[in-house]
């Protein structure tokens, strides 16, 4: 058969077993099984063991739980309210300053914590009510804070940039640095759309509610200022050339459960047990998916499908930014219905010699399709974090939070044009720290 057909055969079978139900994991490997059976025979199970535990016998796998338990230990304490309380005392004068506020705490939290449902709940239970209290649009309430729980995939350190470095065989420390600027970016750009929302709807008389002492404002950072601290610790000890990945989240995730466990008293075993079984959970999924893409990846490469469709792309006379465009418009798509890990490992080792063959950078265009990813977050039927501001705000619809997070959607498209524009916006500061072709 030949093999764009067979392509397109195991797209078209892997959505529909994706669709059924079945896990990511374990749909990986079913359809993976199941063409190396039909054109290898039986004896290609022979090597999938192999493979499948081959692909997770790399050392910088070890940093993806050791950041989850970092992020869980955060998420398991009142750090989010405290961030947010804390932003809030010290913005309440600048025009637009709760606003401000909520977005500046899911950015921060997002870096601390990594994960996009976590932000949205540990933001948005505070900043949603008092939002709306001081007369904000319930949009712009809910659209705010769903948006700005997507950062969490963006800002280093980010889960999502680790799978896609190890997928590709991409700098880690490279990667994280790429998503500092663009995540700057995207939130000026969710904050320029939020008060520029909030004025057109007449209620900018009611941003600057609020009054705090000096002593109010300093009172509070004590219990923020560790955790930002050993964010920043962890990411000077991977560019300082100190540690890395893996260890400096090592040391992160130990700090930061030592910090639960002082400043906000999480000692009791039954709460460290919590943050520790959630974390397990959550890493066995993403190592599994990993192991799982490994198979499928060997499988799409055995039976020249990976060859054949870069080969063909480059035969196409088309501009390459055509062939951009339609890229993002398949991740796009990917993204409204399958998680980002799914995506970037299914995905990557198709488009990685696409990219490069059009003369794309790697690491640029690792930004591009997380921001893609980010839209998946806020888009239906899938939009995690749509549903998770529903659970939190129930008495605001699904529709009034998907139209309140349309114009961020927009807010990132514009972000990705920018970025096709300008790609230092990527580029330059892992150049300038790491080195050019480092």
């Amino acid at each position: 058969m030949d093999p764009l057909l067979l392509g397109a055969c195991v797209a078209l079978i892997t959505i529909m077993v994706l669709f059924s139900g079945v896990s990511v994991g374990l749909g990986l490997l079913i359809v993976s099984a199941g063409f190396l059976i039909a054109f290898d025979g039986m004896r290609s199970l022979e090597l999938m063991p192999e493979i499948l535990f081959g692909k997770l016998d790399n050392f910088a796998l070890l940093s993806i739980p050791m950041f989850i338990i970092m992020g869980a230990s955060i998420a398991s304490t009142r750090a989010g309210a405290d961030l947010y309380e804390a932003l809030e005392r010290w913005l309440t004068r600048v025009p637009g300053g709760l606003v401000i506020s909520n977005l500046g705490a899911c950015a921060l939290f997002a870096a601390m914590s990594g994960s996009s449902p976590a932000t949205c709940a540990a933001i948005g239970k505070m900043g949603i009510p008092e939002m709306r209290k001081r007369g904000y649009p319930d949009g712009v309430a809910a659209g705010s804070i769903a948006a700005g729980g997507t950062l969490g995939i963006l800002i280093p350190p980010s889960v999502t940039m680790i799978v896609y470095g190890i997928a590709t065989e991409t700098s880690i420390g490279r990667l994280f640095l790429a998503g500092v600027i663009p995540g700057l970016l995207l939130v000026g750009l969710f904050m320029a759309w939020s008060l520029y929302s909030t004025w057109r709807s007449g209620n900018a008389v009611l941003l600057n509610a609020g009054s705090y002492s000096w002593r109010q404002r300093f009172e509070i950072l004590p219990r923020v200022l560790p955790f930002l601290a050993i964010i920043v610790g962890v990411l000077y000890a991977m560019y300082g050339g100190i540690a890395t990945p893996s260890e400096t989240a090592a040391v992160g995730a130990l700090l930061c459960l030592v910090i639960a466990v002082i400043i906000y008293r999480l000692w009791h075993p039954r709460d460290l047990w919590l943050v520790l079984r959630d974390s397990t959970k959550e890493s066995v999924m993403i190592l599994f998916i990993i192991a799982a893409a490994g198979v499928f990846s060997y499988m799409l490469s055995s039976l020249f499908i990976t060859q054949s469709i870069a080969e063909w792309i480059g035969t196409l006379q088309v501009n390459r930014w055509v062939l951009m465009g339609a890229v993002n418009l398949f991740l796009l798509v990917a993204g409204f219905f399958l998680p980002p890990v799914a995506v970037i490992l299914m995905a990557a080792p198709i488009l990685l010699p696409i990219i490069t063959t059009a003369g794309f950078d790697p690491i640029w265009f690792a930004v591009v399709l997380t921001i893609n990813m980010e839209i998946g977050l806020i888009s239906p039927p899938v939009g995690l974090n749509l549903y998770v501001i529903n659970g939190i705000a129930p008495d605001i619809s699904l529709k009034t939070i998907l139209a309140g997070s349309l114009p961020f959607v927009a807010c990132m498209v514009l972000a990705i044009v920018l970025l096709c524009l300008f790609p230092g916006l990527a580029t330059w500061l892992p150049d300038v720290v790491m080195g050019a072709g480092a």
